[in-house]
């Protein structure tokens, strides 16, 4: 659960940077005003959510698991 979790904040870090890398809010990159890394941040920062959705669901699954 940890893994996934750390790994999803990762994603959502990254996501993010290349989000705003894409559409040239952060610039100073190869990847400034590409609109490639403006559509693939997206979509890796929503993989990293999910997986943060997943590791929290998970854990609160088997901490009720445990409690009965």
């Amino acid at each position: 659960m940890w893994l996934l979790l750390v790994l999803g904040v990762i994603l959502v870090a990254i996501g993010l940077i290349w989000t705003l890398q894409g559409l040239n809010v952060l610039a100073g990159s190869a990847m400034s005003g590409s609109p490639v890394w403006g559509t693939i941040g997206p979509i890796v920062l929503i993989v990293g959510v999910v997986l943060i959705i997943v590791a929290v669901v998970r854990r609160r699954r088997n901490s009720g698991a445990r409690q009965q």
